[in-house]
């Protein structure tokens, strides 16, 4: 496969040169080991409402849903009680899918659990990026809902160093050879990694840095 410079190049190409591709990555964010666990459901609920939906719907009625959820605070919605969700479920401040709206209990419940491990922020945003995959396993396995590219723009809205595969992420990937189509196994995304890792070390960017490059490349 190509070095990142190499690759690099060629977004820079497609982008008005090296200065315009570079203004164009993302910088720093908000410290994600330092969220608070009521904004790491938050996120994680509006990625999963967005998947299928349209993305302004879910944004125009957001107050509506800090509103029902209480802020998002975890024990309020991990202990909410059957009548409370019965009458959320025919809350027209929210979008009424019964699946997503019970994914918020059981991703507050969830976040609670971590609390053993040092909590979310040490947990989600202080995984080592080098074993990002392994984070995105466990988020699936743990998470409800928070599979494939959902638990992917997750940590990415959250602040937190990532990949997304996206179509042009994949295209590139494909082109490099690294995978063969889009990623699915757990031997696909162990190459992703690995190809991951190595243009980290090539280059000594962050994954969202070289994800965005890798994007722009396509």
């Amino acid at each position: 496969m190509r070095t990142f410079d190499e690759i690099h190049a060629i977004a820079a190409d497609r982008h008005g040169g090296a200065k315009a591709l570079e203004a164009k990555l993302t910088r720093s964010g908000p410290d994600a080991t330092a969220l608070p666990e009521d904004r790491w459901l938050a996120t994680m609920t509006k990625c999963i409402f967005q998947a299928g939906f349209n993305w302004q719907v879910i944004e125009a009625k957001w107050d509506g849903f800090e509103e029902v959820f209480h802020r998002f605070d975890p024990g309020s919605c991990a202990f909410m009680a059957e009548e409370e969700f019965d009458r959320i479920l025919q809350d027209t401040r929210v979008v009424r899918n019964g699946a997503k709206l019970a994914s918020v209990r059981e991703n507050a419940a969830f976040l609670m659990d971590l609390r053993a491990d040092g909590g979310a922020g040490q947990v989600l945003g202080g995984w080592p990026s080098t074993d990002y995959t392994g984070l995105l396993e466990m988020l699936r396995k743990r998470g409800c809902r928070l599979g494939g590219s959902t638990g992917q723009y997750a940590m990415r809205f959250a602040g937190r160093d990532s990949f997304i595969l996206s179509k042009d992420v994949t295209a590139r990937l494909v082109a490099e050879g690294v995978i063969g189509k889009p990623a699915a196994s757990k031997t696909a995304m162990k190459a992703v990694q690995a190809a991951f890792n190595t243009w980290m070390e090539q280059s000594g960017r962050t994954l969202t840095d070289i994800s965005r490059v890798l994007a722009m490349s396509c």
